[in-house]
């Protein structure tokens, strides 16, 4: 697998994580800055590693199971792993202008 397909599988995996919300924010997980990195290696094996809001999220147990499944459901990924971290710790911060835009906060 070249570096284009590569670019172009993770951008796929981007746009499947845009599909995915916080229950609890109205704003997708990749806007919202939970999705730290996508990585890709030449077996299509997928790593995201991500964080929550708080290490208390009600949906610790199934957004990165989520975020594992709908990656893996891609036909160019053979396995998808979720790597769930708080270092750094998660802050407003970290979400995009249009996250910030939609919560208000612009």
């Amino acid at each position: 697998m070249n570096h284009e397909e590569t670019v172009e599988i993770g951008d796929k995996i981007v746009n499947v994580l845009k599909t995915i919300y916080d229950p609890e924010i109205p704003v997708d997980i990749y806007e919202l800055g939970l999705i730290y990195d996508v990585l890709v290696n030449d077996k299509k094996q997928a790593k995201i590693l991500m964080t929550l809001t708080s290490p208390n999220c009600p949906v610790a147990e199934t957004l990165p199971k989520e975020v594992e499944e709908k990656v893996c459901a891609l036909e160019e990924i053979e396995s998808a792993e979720v790597e769930l971290t708080f270092d750094p710790t998660w802050t407003q911060d970290m979400m995009s202008e249009e996250a910030k835009l939609e919560l208000g906060f612009l």
